[in-house]
């Protein structure tokens, strides 16, 4: 993507935090039948393993999409919060309107993972995300109704292997400028207040 130098982030420590934080992504890549790229939304569990960390998650087996993926290298996109920056908020009145916004893309081979234990264990580590307290009655419930349930789905990880990180959070506005939108930010919507955050965790 597009990503002026003052946009860039790269540490990696920032770069899982916004994963796990916006972690309802869209995985892109070929279908099977041609180089025509689809794409699949889905919850996804980022682990902080190997180089730029471990991307986890499921499709369901009736989508063609996993089985064209095996093996093959796949973009993941994850969209942060965005919004409208007026100019009123700068100090220069010869400004005009921009967005701000939160994007990572980070891609990687696609390793699909078909047995029981292999997908349990991926469902589970999303639920201890989502409903921790659902974890037990997963568990408690019927053998057979569980198998069940986990064929319907097919498994995969990601090692990621090349990350780019876009924090448009206002870097190349002047100190007052980014001190104004901040401001504003942070009494907005929860959009706005979730950028505000990031600026002031960046020192911006």
């Amino acid at each position: 993507m597009y990503t002026p130098r003052f946009n860039q982030v790269s540490d990696r420590t920032v770069l899982i935090e916004a994963m796990r934080s916006y972690f309802f992504a869209i995985v892109f890549g070929p279908l099977a039948s041609s180089e025509t790229a689809d794409a699949t939304h889905l919850p996804l569990v980022v682990k902080d393993e190997g180089p730029h960390g471990t991307i986890q998650g499921h499709f369901a087996r009736a989508n063609p999409h996993c089985s064209a993926l095996s093996h093959r290298e796949a973009l993941v996109v994850f969209s942060g919060p965005h919004t409208y920056v007026s100019p009123t908020l700068y100090v220069e009145p010869l400004s005009v309107p921009t967005w701000n916004y939160i994007a990572i893309h980070a891609s990687g081979t696609v390793e699909l993972v078909e047995d029981e234990a292999g997908k349990n264990a991926l469902l589970e580590d999303l639920i201890e995300i989502n409903e921790p307290a659902y974890a037990e009655k997963w568990r408690d419930m019927p053998q057979g109704f569980r198998s069940t349930m986990l064929a319907g789905i097919v498994g995969f990880r990601i090692p990621i292997a090349r990350i780019e990180g876009k924090f448009k959070i206002s870097q190349n506005r002047a100190e007052a400028d980014r001190r104004n939108v901040r401001a504003a930010h942070a009494a907005g919507t929860p959009d706005q207040q979730a950028l505000a955050a990031w600026m002031a965790k960046m020192a911006l």
